[in-house]
């Protein structure tokens, strides 16, 4: 297992589109072992693989206290939404940078888990939440675009300001 580098936002990275995985295979399984300690080790609840310049549709989750409830996402759909849930989110890739953002209270979403096998999961709150932001990046998209152009415009200039400061 390899901590990997997470992009940061204003990074034109974040806006790839991850494309289908076809099979669950070691390389996938490597993949979400990565991504796994990663997450863990930032420490946060939820990667995309597109945080890590990887462009296939993959999701890690676990938005347990103990942190003992990796959910693995791959090829994620949401199949239903419904209610409204606003929370204040947070990013990895936007570090330091927390906002509320709407989403659906309740959603269902499809996908396979890390050995390929196809399931469907009902997720409400904070779990529904992670989800859609989480499938937000494999999509291209930044919680941050659900903002206003004068919020993100302050975001970019902060962020950019801790990168120079930081080389």
């Amino acid at each position: 297992m390899a901590l990997r580098e997470i992009l940061r936002y204003p990074d034109p990275r974040l806006r790839k589109k991850a494309l289908p995985v076809a099979r669950v295979d070691e390389e996938i399984r490597g993949l979400i072992r990565d991504m796994a300690e990663t997450m863990y080790g930032a420490p946060g609840i939820g990667l995309a693989a597109t945080q890590i310049d990887v462009a296939k549709r993959v999701v890690v989750i676990d938005v347990s206290a103990d942190h003992k409830d990796l959910q693995v996402f791959v090829n994620p759909v949401i199949c239903e939404r419904s209610g409204v849930f606003g929370i204040e989110e947070g990013c990895l890739s936007v570090p330091g940078v927390f906002e509320e953002v709407e989403r659906a209270q309740k959603i269902t979403v499809r996908a396979q888990d890390g050995s390929g096998a196809a399931f469907e999961l009902v997720a409400e709150d904070l779990l529904a939440v992670c989800i859609q932001h989480e499938i937000d990046h494999l999509d291209g998209k930044v919680f941050v675009d659900y903002l206003s152009r004068l919020k993100q415009q302050r975001i970019r200039k902060k962020l950019e300001k801790q990168q120079r400061l930081a080389m």
